[in-house]
């Protein structure tokens, strides 16, 4: 017996790997040679291919493919209908598979309901991608990127409070996380506040 649930109307082709505590909902389809990590959760009409990585905790909700070529970090989210592409310039007539990009979301980033991110993209820890957002390229740690193409607009704390600018340091009203923006990418100083 597996040591993960899987909805009676989900496919899991054999070769998939799929960690402890693991989740998948209605309607999933999880492709030979994708690896899943514990613990983590995949909304209804979920699709993971072959060639993929999720670490553990990860959060899919409804209605996401995940294709050759991406990778999530553990931690991550995936709001509603986000969507990843893993070509630059598809033809229906024309095979790209040799030309695949990779996109690397990091540790405890979020991307919102109805983001696209643009393959050969690296979503920096515990940035956010507002929803329907289009990222176009890297993204730093901690940023918050909404807009079409997305732009940075503030910073986020990795508990998912928007941080406001402090010249140089700021801390985190909820948790009390401390960071240093310094050229452009902010960088954290002290660890956050124990949960309770």
């Amino acid at each position: 017996m597996p040591d993960y649930f899987a909805h009676e109307s989900s496919y899991i082709d054999d070769g998939a790997v799929i960690g402890r505590g693991t989740k998948i909902w209605h309607f999933c389809h999880v492709l030979s040679g994708a690896v899943i990590g514990e613990r983590c959760n995949l909304g209804q009409n979920v699709v993971v291919t072959g060639g993929t990585r999720l670490g553990d905790n990860v959060k899919v909700q409804n209605n996401v493919s995940i294709y050759e070529g991406v990778t999530l970090e553990d931690d991550v989210f995936c709001g509603p209908s986000c969507v990843f592409t893993n070509v630059m310039n598809p033809r229906s007539h024309v095979s790209r598979r040799s030309e695949y990009q990779p996109t690397l979301v990091r540790r405890g980033a979020s991307i919102g309901a109805n983001a696209t991110v643009v393959c050969g993209s690296t979503l920096g820890e515990y940035c956010f991608i507002g929803a329907g957002a289009v990222v176009t390229g890297d993204v730093p740690a901690y940023a918050l990127m909404v807009g079409v193409p997305a732009r940075r607009i503030g910073w986020m704390c990795r508990c998912g409070v928007r941080l406001a600018p402090a010249g140089g340091s700021i801390t985190c009203g909820s948790c009390g996380t401390s960071y240093r923006e310094e050229g452009g990418l902010l960088h954290q100083i002290d660890p956050p506040a124990p949960h309770v």
